[in-house]
């Protein structure tokens, strides 16, 4: 399991997941000069919003799930694309934020550098997929030769 290059790359997507569920992806500054930070769990003027929290959780547990499906290699292709998707919707559940945000608040948005995290993960999981697609016609050339 371990010794597969995309074991590695689903790792990854694991660590970066988890950091980035304690990292701040944007800020958000009020014409008061108040900042506030725009994370996972840190969205303090837009009460009762969860979609990026679930987002951000579902990223590094659904990557978790996929290293133990390498049995199950079309599952695991299949969930990475899952993960990839959802990977770019995160941007897109941000940007709904972001402009909820400026619409009903009248703040000024900063993108921080950590909001970079889900696309190193799409880019990964792509990694990841191509070689899991890789090893399955590996294995069905095998039987094929049997």
């Amino acid at each position: 399991m371990i010794q597969r290059i995309q074991t590695l790359y689903l790792l990854a997507i694991v660590a970066l997941g988890i950091a980035l569920i304690f990292l701040p992806v944007a800020e958000l500054v009020t014409n008061e000069f108040q900042v506030y930070e725009l994370g996972a769990f840190r969205h303090v003027p837009l009460e009762g919003l969860w979609g990026l929290a679930v987002t951000t959780i579902l990223i590094p547990a659904l990557a978790f799930v996929d290293i133990f499906l390498f049995k199950k290699r079309v599952l695991q292709a299949r969930l990475n694309i899952f993960l990839a998707i959802l990977c770019l919707g995160y941007y897109g559940i941000l940007f709904m934020y972001i402009w909820f945000a400026k619409m009903n608040f009248a703040v000024e948005w900063n993108i921080t550098f950590w909001a970079c995290i889900p696309l190193i993960c799409f880019i990964l999981t792509l990694m990841a997929t191509r070689r899991i697609l890789k090893d399955e016609a590996l294995v069905r050339a095998a039987d094929r030769i049997r």
